[in-house]
């Protein structure tokens, strides 16, 4: 049986979410999503989710969130902006320093909110003497349809959710209770005609208005995609070394973000565009110090390196050669081929060469040869 609570308790959750941070706070039910599971299946069935298995391994529930929950009756969902106080796209012209996604610069998002939404969630289990359960990023639920549906925004043609207070810039966390909760009024799409989010993005990542191949998505190639990054997205990738924020940036709709709301999330100075010859030098123990309570953590040292040394090779900085040198003969495939590209893409050929002779003998990884059998025909030509 639905527990029925009076407006009066849903505008106190309401302020209770602002007195923690949030920015803005809806609420929707677990059947408002109709149409996601089919939009589901069809980015599954064309192989845009790349490597993502869990997302199809789980589809059943993110389609149905009562099938996740079946004593849902209520989603609450909340909203926290993230905004930068500054153009993150102006940061693609350092070209020696490594683009970290602007989300990612401070502590993970996912402890934040969570505890937060764990502090709200236990008042409101008390006060409405309903069962609860929060969710940030982690569990299968499709945040952006529910967040579209409860009136928080709407999915913009990047697919990501828009605000017309908060613009692109904002962290999603949702609630279910078994309470019955008045719901508001979805949004609708306030897009238009505009392409400014598909027509910046460096890769060609979306297929269609409101479609994202995230096979071609320079945030999931250098988050998510675990082996090496096909040569065609390398140079597109810049200084990219975590995420992308070029579709975000991009959004006419930031600029109507409520200016006094400023981002909760306070960016490490060391996260802050840090040089690349730093990053490439990493080993694993640094690389975890470095990033310790940041979302780039679980990426892992060999991917992110591999990013770094990609960035290397797009700087144009023949300075940075010494740094993807000394990796030649890291213990990760991903590195060693990364490094060999970067001199390649520096215009240092004729050191490879020499290079050549002491690794491609003993090299058995058919990635790393074949990006050092590039490099040598490379040679062969400009000679």
């Amino acid at each position: 049986m639905s527990i029925s609570i009076s407006d009066t308790l849903a505008d106190a959750l309401r302020d209770r979410a602002r007195a923690h941070g949030f920015d803005a706070v809806r609420i929707t039910r677990p059947g408002a999503i109709p149409q996601a599971p089919g939009r589901l299946q069809q980015f599954l069935d064309a192989g845009h989710h790349g490597g993502m298995d869990w997302l199809e391994e789980k589809r059943a529930w993110r389609g149905n969130p009562q099938a996740l929950w079946p004593q849902a009756r209520s989603i609450v969902m909340f909203a926290m902006t993230y905004g930068p106080g500054h153009d993150p796209l102006g940061n693609l012209a350092k070209k020696a320093r490594g683009n970290i996604s602007v989300y990612a610069r401070a502590d993970d998002y996912h402890d934040l909110i969570k505890g937060k939404l764990k502090q709200i969630a236990q008042w409101f289990a008390h006060e409405a003497g309903a069962d609860v359960k929060v969710f940030v990023d982690t569990a299968p639920v499709m945040e952006k349809p529910l967040g579209e549906a409860a009136g928080l925004g709407w999915q913009g043609k990047h697919t990501n959710l828009v605000s017309r207070e908060l613009g692109s810039w904002f962290f999603l966390g949702a609630m279910f209770t078994d309470a019955d909760l008045p719901a508001d009024e979805a949004e609708t799409d306030h897009c238009g005609s505009c392409r400014a989010c598909l027509d910046i993005c460096p890769t060609d990542a979306f297929p269609a208005p409101y479609r994202l191949d995230a096979r071609r998505c320079i945030s999931y190639l250098t988050i998510e995609h675990k082996g090496h990054i096909a040569e065609e997205f390398r140079a597109a990738m810049g200084n990219r070394i975590y995420g992308c924020d070029d579709c975000l940036a991009a959004c006419p709709w930031n600029k109507y973000a409520i200016a006094a709301r400023e981002s909760r999330l306070i960016a490490r100075e060391e996260l802050n565009l840090p040089a690349l010859a730093d990053l490439a030098a990493l080993d694993d123990a640094s690389f975890r110090t470095l990033f310790r309570k940041s979302p780039v953590k679980r990426t892992g040292r060999d991917r992110f390196v591999r990013n770094a040394l990609i960035a290397i090779g797009n700087s144009g900085d023949r300075k940075l050669a010494k740094s993807a040198k000394a990796l030649l003969d890291d213990a990760s495939p991903l590195v060693r081929a990364m490094a060999v590209w970067a001199l390649k893409q520096l215009g240092e050929t004729g050191a490879l060469a020499g290079e050549a002779r002491k690794h491609l003998e003993h090299e058995t990884d058919k990635h790393v040869r074949a990006e050092w059998h590039a490099a040598l025909q490379t040679r062969e030509r400009q000679a």
